[in-house]
Order: structure tokens, then sequence, then C-alpha cells
């Protein structure tokens, strides 16, 4: 089971139990996200900031290219039901699918439509947005979430030829959302903005965060079996979330539906890591974490936490974290 990590430069194939790391092959512009497809074994997808959409059937190992080259990839996320089927989203914001695996693709209805549009941008660049996230219903192959960095968290019931613009009270800077098979209808969400939960698919939101000490959120990720332990990483604004040797990153698990509480067992006591970026794993309580000192891994919910591989080369910043079935 191979972890794949996508620092600024590079992807980097991860041998667990070897205990090594090395860079994948085949990968040409800078990469900007990872997923690992969860119903194929071993396949694996790499966005790109102008190279396109990489694939890999060998959990990393080799790589190909299968389309959009020359769009700026944000996101990318497989099915959880349709094996063939994967999402794309780029800067400017715009949803793409592929229905084949990435053979050809095909653009959903544009999402400028939604009257929250006019009000979209990402604050280091002002004249743009992008697609941060897609999240997948993980029974309902037509159902998405689409967070929008920055601005407003959209979804669609069709497979993206309608769209249902953000509800008052929802997150404004999604950075992820995670979904749960055994509750398809709870969303949990890490955003700049804090942390949201939605019971009812995201019509409805709260922000529990008692134990809580910084409110900038970077990733979050559910116990694989308990859809009640979450995880969720954190920093004390945007300036010292992604960066390393100037960030301010730490972990929360949470306790109770409204309390959380630090993780300190395998993390520097005094916050200097990057906010890490998080993974849920295969069994019971295994969680996957990246930062600059390298991939680390919980067996008991997140409460301790041990480092598994360092780079070869430490990192500045990290854009994506997968599990290869």
């Amino acid at each position: 089971m191979p972890i794949l990590a996508a620092t600024e430069r590079e992807v980097v194939v991860i041998d667990v139990e070897r205990g090594t790391s090395e860079s994948a092959q085949g990968i040409g512009d800078r990469p900007t996200c990872l997923a690992a497809a969860p119903l194929v074994p071993g396949r694996a997808w790499c966005g790109t900031h102008r190279a396109g959409v990489f694939r890999s059937d060998d959990g990393g190992e080799s790589w190909r290219a299968v389309g959009l080259v020359g769009r700026l990839i944000m996101s990318v996320t497989p099915s959880h039901v349709d094996p063939n089927v994967v999402w794309v989203g780029t800067e400017p914001s715009e949803v793409w699918r592929s229905g084949n695996a990435g053979a050809t693709w095909e653009q959903t209805t544009r999402l400028e439509t939604l009257p929250s549009s006019s009000e979209w941008s990402f604050p280091p660049r002002p004249d743009t947005h992008h697609v941060r996230w897609i999240a997948c219903h993980p029974l309902d192959p037509n159902r998405l979430w689409v967070a929008i960095e920055a601005g407003a968290l959209v979804s669609t019931i069709d497979g993206g030829r309608t769209w249902r613009d953000r509800v008052p009270g929802g997150p404004w800077d999604t950075h992820e959302l995670a979904v749960h098979s055994k509750a398809p209808d709870t969303l949990r969400v890490s955003a700049g903005d804090g942390y949201f939960e939605s019971d009812d698919s995201g019509t409805t939101w709260r922000s529990p965060s008692t134990g809580l000490d910084v409110g900038y959120l970077r990733s979050v990720a559910i116990d694989p079996e308990q859809p009640e332990t979450v995880v969720v990483s954190a920093a004390s604004g945007p300036h010292s979330a992604y960066v390393a040797g100037r960030s301010d990153g730490r972990l929360y698990r949470r306790l109770t539906r409204e309390r959380w509480e630090r993780v300190r067992d395998g993390w520097p006591a005094q916050p200097s890591t990057i906010a890490p970026l998080l993974c849920a794993g295969s069994n019971a309580g295994e969680f996957w974490a990246a930062d600059e000192r390298g991939v680390h891994r919980s067996d008991d919910g997140a409460k301790r936490w041990e480092r598994v591989v360092s780079y070869a080369t430490s990192p500045q910043h990290l854009r994506g974290i997968a599990v290869v079935r």
C-alpha cells in the first residue's frame, strides 16, 4: 500500500514497509493535487500547474498524461461509485468530468452562472478564483460538493447540469470537505473561516469550535469506520499554515460532538510545522498526515502519531497526500 505525497516540485512515492521514499517519474509540470481511486487498486490521479492531469495505475511508479493540458488544475477527485469517473477543478473556477478514466473530458455547466460568483476572489490573486476541492457523495454518482476559493461551497445533484449556490451560514473559504459512507449526508469542512459541519447535505450548518485555539483550518479526515471520529489540521492564519519554516500548524481530534482536543503525541509541543495534510487509512482508527518532516501515521483514532518516512529533501510546501489501495 504505497503512500503518495505531492510537494511543490514532485510526487514522492513512499514505501511504508521499507521506510523509503523516491521521486515519481513521468509527471510534467509542478504537481498541485493528488487523489487515490477508491475503486481501482493501484490507481492514482495527479493535477499539475499547466501540464494537465496524470494517471498512474501502478501505485505511483509510473504516470501518463490524460488531458486538460494548459489548464491550471487545482483539485482532482475520483468517483466513489463509478470506477471510470473522475472530476477535476481548475483556476479560473471550472469543473470537468471524465467518464472513461481520462480518455476524454467534458465541462459541466459553468459555475459563473451562480449569483454569488461576482463575489468570488482568491486573496493572493484577487482577480481570479479556483475550485479548491471536490467531494463526491459516497453512494450517489451525480451528487457533488465543490469548494470555490474563496467565496462559496456549491453543490449539484445532477452531475453538474445545474448548481446550487452557497447557503446562509455555510463556509465561505472551504479548503477540504470529508464525507463518510456510513453517514453520507453529514459533511465535515475545514475552512479558512473555521470548522463547519452539516447533517443535511449542506442545507444548514453549525460550527462547533470549543477546544480549537486557532481558527484557520486546512485539512480534515474521518475515521474509516467511525464517522464521528474527526481530525483536523489548523494554524493561526493563512500566512502561518503552508510554508515550512514560518508556520505554526497543529492537529486536533474531536472528543465529543461539541469539543476538540489538541493532539500532542508525535507533534512539536510548540507548533512549528505547516498545517499537515490529512488522509484516512483503510482500517479503523488509521490516519495519515504529511508535513515538511515526512509522512506520519496514527492507528488509534489520531491520539498518538509516529513519523514513518522522511523525505530525501525536505519540501517547503505540501500539495497533496493519497493512500493508494
